[in-house]
């Protein structure tokens, strides 16, 4: 009886292992292709660009001021739109990272964003794409709980030797300081524990604190350089 009840057990964890995977890797997938459309529109963009300064030529031999004008603002929108695009150097990143902070927009939440991120990880770009997108999931769930003008999320990802370094602060409700243990805590929620499990399984590091209404937490992740060719 022990045995079948261990077996059962094993084949269940098994069945939920596959179903996270297949999961985490339509989510992925989801990323990928609303990164490419972002990339799509920049080349576009860019394809266009002569085109519009033949228009305003052609309105600025005609004395058409207001209409240099009005155009001048709809490029100036569409160039904004460019720019919040965030190109970390990963592809797999720039998806979930660009998709996230979309839609933290979408919720009213500033974000300030800086991260550059090498080509080849040690940690693989689906499990990398695990722990910035809850990341951002926790960061955004608790900005909602504040008024939108208190709503802001921090992001910082550069190298610290041959580590990947992830920095992430959001303002959250309350300001009682308190300290989250590294890697082993247990009661974080799933978003966390698949946070510390990823970190531990790869021999890195996390830890998380929070004070004077801002929660922040900060990841250490190993690194491979990819010899450049050529």
């Amino acid at each position: 009886m022990i045995f079948m009840a261990g077996r059962k057990e094993m084949l269940f964890d098994r069945w939920m292992e596959k179903r996270v995977a297949a999961f985490e890797n339509e989510i992925i997938k989801k990323y990928y292709a609303e990164v490419e459309n972002m990339y799509l529109k920049m080349r576009g963009w860019r394809h266009d660009y002569r085109h519009h300064i033949q228009t305003m030529k052609v309105y600025a031999a005609q004395g058409e001021l207001d209409e240099i004008s009005d155009y001048l603002d709809m490029l100036d929108h569409d160039l904004t739109n460019v720019e919040t695009v965030i190109r970390t150097g990963n592809r797999m990143a720039d998806a979930i990272l660009n998709s996230k902070l979309s839609l933290a927009a979408k919720k009213n939440i500033r974000v300030k964003a800086e991260a550059k991120i090498p080509v080849s990880l040690a940690v693989p770009a689906v499990d990398l794409c695990i722990v910035i997108g809850n990341l951002l999931d926790n960061a955004m769930e608790a900005c909602m709980e504040l008024p939108e003008k208190e709503r802001l999320i921090r992001l910082y990802v550069e190298m610290k030797g041959r580590y990947l370094y992830l920095a992430l602060t959001n303002t959250a409700v309350g300001k009682k300081k308190r300290e989250f243990r590294t890697t082993k805590g247990e009661g974080h929620g799933f978003g966390l524990s698949r946070i510390d499990a990823i970190v531990k399984k790869y021999g890195g590091y996390v830890t998380r604190a929070s004070e004077d209404g801002a929660f922040s937490t900060e990841v250490l992740l190993p690194t491979v350089y990819k010899e450049k060719e050529g």
